[in-house]
């Protein structure tokens, strides 16, 4: 029992002249760890005269308990004391710019979606999805596309089989709603399409967006007003625009869409009136409704928004070109 007493009052004289904390946890180590002697006497305490094991059971565990709280006591003081230090010795310029968590941004395509969504939400247009791997019937001989057509070529398009191939347009998808939708219809939809074409202005897939309107007493004036009016909302500002008279197998008339840019005309809109095949194809009465349709090419668009000269940019995920748009 003296051991045990005279142990303590050693610890204490360590602990006090210790200089930092990891002098501490050799102490604590030494004196509390699985090897030191008040561990070894706990296991051989049943060896101790019944009569003492009481008292010197609750004298090691006092021992520990004292122990432990004055090197906590003295672990606090010189974390303390070392906290005072850093903040006298160490200075801060507060004029440094703080450390901010670099956060990626939208792609150029994502956002010129986004926004030409915005727009026709706002005319109450509804956005419909569609399918990528297509057949002839919807992407080719519903919209009145003739078998001969150069597009059916497989230069031209993907063909998985004789039937079947990857949609080479987005029309399909207004083919699909027409099937089982009545009018009034006002539908938008946006989709990735795939042609065999690969150059500074082509790539073999690229995003497309069309619209149709199909309603009573719809002419070419409604079309004109909707694409003027998107045109200037996607350039944020009033452009010249042109239309001239133009050939789509779906449409009659059938228009396409200039503006000037750099002194120059460029198409971005393909658009006419539904052609009365076209809805006769797909059980709607031409005597009471007429409609429109328009597509552009989305990647077209933001080439101009952002005066970019090779579409492939979009798809190379090069960091320099992207961080532009954030």
């Amino acid at each position: 029992m003296s051991n045990i007493k005279n142990l303590f009052n050693k610890v204490k004289e360590k602990v006090s002249s210790s200089k930092n904390t990891y002098e501490l946890d050799l102490i604590y180590s030494k004196f509390l760890g699985k090897n030191s002697y008040l561990s070894k006497l706990t296991k051989k305490i049943h060896l101790i005269s019944l009569k003492d094991r009481s008292y010197v059971g609750k004298l090691i565990n006092k021992v520990k308990y004292d122990i432990t709280n004055i090197i906590s006591k003295h672990r606090a003081y010189l974390e303390k004391k070392t906290l005072e230090k850093s903040i006298t010795d160490e200075k801060i310029d507060i004029t440094l710019p703080g450390r901010t968590n670099r956060i990626g941004g939208l792609h150029p395509i994502t956002s010129a979606i986004i926004d030409i969504n915005y727009f026709f939400y706002k005319l109450n247009f509804i956005n419909v999805p569609g399918l990528e791997i297509e057949d002839s019937y919807h992407n080719f001989d519903a919209l009145n596309i003739p078998i001969n057509h150069p597009s059916r070529n497989p230069k031209d398009t993907f063909w998985l089989d004789k039937e079947i191939l990857l949609r080479t347009q987005t029309s399909s998808i207004q083919v699909r709603y027409m099937k089982h939708n009545k009018p009034p219809i006002r539908i938008i939809s946006f989709g990735k399409v795939y042609r065999k074409d690969y150059n500074i202005t082509h790539t073999p897939m690229f995003h497309q967006m069309e619209g149709l309107v199909v309603d009573r007493n719809i002419n070419l004036l409604h079309l004109k007003h909707i694409m003027c009016k998107f045109l200037n909302f996607f350039f944020n500002k009033k452009k010249i625009i042109r239309f001239r008279m133009s050939y789509f197998p779906f449409t009659e008339p059938s228009i396409e869409i200039d503006i000037m840019n750099n002194n120059n005309w460029l198409e971005v809109i393909g658009c006419g009136m539904v052609h009365p095949k076209v809805l006769k194809n797909l059980n709607i009465n031409t005597k009471i409704f007429s409609g429109f349709a328009f597509g552009l090419g989305i990647e077209r668009l933001v080439m101009i928004r952002y005066n970019i000269n090779d579409i492939r940019y979009f798809f190379k995920n090069d960091l320099r070109f992207l961080k532009q748009f954030k």
